[in-house]
């Protein structure tokens, strides 16, 4: 741990988030600065409502980037370009210890470069690393000029930064390491997993446009699993503003699911669920971390479908299975999200099959991968910042990843950091 330091010096750290995944992040690691710093921190930026709660106040709501979408950028694109010019003008004025860009990179890095170009000595610390790895891996060598760390959430991200030439790169733990209680199941939990009628979650995504392409697909599936399986109890996590939506859509399912719309209660449904049908995304892997065989699938429409197909590099969009270095989770994607191979894929993991086996097995292993147990994300993320915004404060004695060692350019720049906050 970085050493704390009194009260008479007070860091400003800016941050910035645009969605409410890095509004969680954000508010996780001004805890942890706090923590660190003794309270001796102050913070100014963008973000929500978690953020919010640890003292940060938004320079503005950040439901003015609710972007979905190419679609969706083209139509708010005055507002994101005036949100970027303000925002990065804001930080230059203040000439805070630190930036930390959280994620959304299509908005966070525009403000970085603007930062960069205007107040060089202001360090600039990227959490959540772009996909590099999926498309456009130019980025990453780009992001020299302006990002001087970047904490990933992947343990295979340091690496992947290091071929492609990017900037110091360190992998910290994903935050859904720090969940473990609420995902993993109790003796209890464990056995009804095993009961009759198996329950199965169905997770057809956050936003209305998923609701949109998949919920119907699902329900289809899980129709023709019922059919041919037998009773099944069926949990359908949702957002409360979301809720009527899917109450109304789900009104014709042969089989009325139990539709949940906390956070708690969807953990609680992981805990005793036999298996999941989800959409692709960070919640594949909460259902990793949890134990639960699933069926991934996702569809968007036919320009950004063109746009992928054009541009990733990889050959699964499935976190777990990126994680994992295999294709253990089947997916099913655009025109193969259909209801039967959904529903196939869905029975094979009903009983004790080869298929189910596999996945168990393969999510065995994500605790050593992801090396869970030896650090708290929040606490590695907090460290690497204090690094940057006041390294004479770092604990010399801490040994230090070699793959976080900054080079000869970074370097310099920490070395002017010092001079602008002595």
């Amino acid at each position: 741990m970085t050493k704390p330091f009194g009260r008479s010096r007070t860091l400003t750290i800016m941050l910035v988030a645009c969605e409410e995944s890095g509004d969680r992040l954000g508010a996780a690691l001004m805890r942890a600065l706090k923590k660190s710093t003794g309270g001796a921190v102050r913070f100014v930026g963008v973000g929500s409502h978690d953020m919010a709660l640890e003292g940060l106040s938004s320079l503005f709501p950040i439901d003015d980037l609710a972007i979905i979408g190419f679609g969706g950028i083209a139509r708010q694109l005055p507002t994101i370009l005036r949100r970027i010019r303000n925002t990065a003008q804001a930080i230059v004025d203040l000439r805070p210890n630190v930036l930390v860009i959280i994620d959304s990179p299509e908005f966070t890095h525009r403000v970085a470069r603007r930062v960069r170009a205007a107040a060089p000595s202001i360090p600039i610390v990227n959490y959540v690393s772009p996909s590099v790895w999926a498309w456009r891996p130019w980025r990453a060598r780009s992001m020299l000029s302006y990002i001087d760390h970047v904490m990933a959430l992947l343990p295979f991200e340091p690496r992947i930064y290091r071929q492609l030439g990017g900037p110091p790169c360190t992998y910290v733990g994903h935050p859904l390491v720090e969940q473990l209680d609420e995902l993993r199941p109790n003796e209890k939990e464990a056995r009804r997993r095993f009961a009759t009628p198996p329950v199965v979650v169905v997770l057809p995504g956050s936003r209305s446009m998923e609701i949109r392409r998949l919920l119907a697909t699902f329900g289809d599936a899980i129709a023709l699993a019922q059919a041919r399986y037998g009773p099944l109890e069926v949990v359908l996590p949702t957002l409360p503003h979301l809720a009527d939506r899917v109450h109304e859509a789900t009104k014709g399912w042969p089989l009325k699911p139990q539709i949940v719309v906390t956070a708690d209660e969807k953990y609680a449904a992981f805990r005793v669920a036999r298996a999941a049908l989800a959409k692709s995304g960070t919640v594949t892997l909460e259902l990793a971390l949890s134990g639960v065989p699933m069926v991934a699938a996702y569809k968007t429409s036919l320009l950004e479908e063109a746009i992928v197909r054009l541009t990733f590099s990889i050959q699964t969009v499935i976190l777990t299975n990126l994680v994992l270095g295999e294709n253990v989770v089947p997916e099913f994607l655009q025109r193969a999200c259909r209801p039967q191979p959904l529903a196939e894929g869905l029975l094979s993991l009903l009983g004790d099959t080869p298929e189910r086996r596999r996945q168990i097995d393969a999510f065995a292993r994500l605790d050593a991968i992801m090396e869970i147990g030896k650090h708290i994300p929040s606490e590695s993320a907090a460290e690497i910042v204090l690094r940057l915004a006041a390294p004479e404060l770092a604990d010399r004695n801490k040994a230090v990843d070699p793959h976080s060692v900054p080079n000869a350019a970074q370097a310099c720049l920490l070395g002017r950091a010092h001079e602008v906050i002595k």
